[in-house]
């Protein structure tokens, strides 16, 4: 039986238009056409979190310099990513370092599955780009206060924290030090609807994700397979 068949958070499945007007296809076929053409260092793939990233200054400052290409779409599952990469959008390019930020709209799967799932993306990752890395974004609390969504998020951490360990050319980054304050609640500061991020929010994300991407990109091959050694 196959990984597919036991976890359906790993079942590729592109959007169903719901609203008639195609716009989640139309951003797919966007994202190929750009392969044709674009050159990136960095590729980031996954749900409104990335999206929204290129929004703000922290992506022209941080990113944008890297020859990055955003691949993100809101409402994306692990599902709807893992559909998207197998159907056009790492035709044609050849990025060092790919980013992953996917997981929190799994709402009708267990931890356990969305970790999976997200595995199945970094796997699919390494067989369509063996010279690239991968860095996997650990999921952001969310909700005001304490509730089950953040305790799942916090496992499927727990898991692909183990389970990247053990995979030389993928890395897991916890991203989600300081959202949480003392008394348990988020502020709207750093997450205007206790979810997405401000522009304060996305520069505590980026600034240790600038980081490793930078040294990422400097690494050599020859310090690259002394690392997996």
């Amino acid at each position: 039986m196959s990984v597919e068949e036991l976890n359906p958070a790993a079942v590729p499945v592109p959007v169903e238009d719901v609203q008639g007007d195609g716009r989640w296809m139309s951003q797919h076929n966007r994202f190929v056409q750009e392969c044709k053409d674009a050159e990136p260092e960095v590729l980031f793939v996954g749900d409104s979190m990335v999206q929204l990233m290129q929004q703000y200054e922290v992506w022209r400052e941080l990113f944008s310099p890297l020859h990055a290409l955003n691949f993100g779409i809101a409402g994306d599952t692990t599902c709807n990513v893992l559909w998207r990469l197998q159907n056009g959008e790492l035709q044609n390019i050849r990025p060092k370092v790919v980013v992953v930020w996917v997981g929190t709209n799994n709402h009708e799967h267990t931890a356990e599955q969305v970790a999976g799932g997200i595995m199945a993306i970094v796997q699919l990752l390494m067989s369509q780009l063996p010279q690239a890395k991968v860095v996997v974004l650990g999921l952001l609390p969310r909700g005001e206060r304490q509730n089950p969504l953040r305790e799942k998020n916090a496992v499927v951490n727990g898991i692909l924290r183990s389970s990247l360990a053990r995979l030389g050319a993928a890395q897991f980054l916890d991203v989600g030090a300081g959202f949480v304050h003392s008394d348990g609640t988020i502020s709207t500061r750093d997450m205007f609807d206790f979810l997405h991020l401000t522009s304060s929010g996305y520069w505590a994300v980026a600034k240790p994700l600038s980081d490793l991407l930078l040294q990422l990109l400097e690494e050599t091959p020859e310090e690259r397979r002394a690392s997996l050694v």
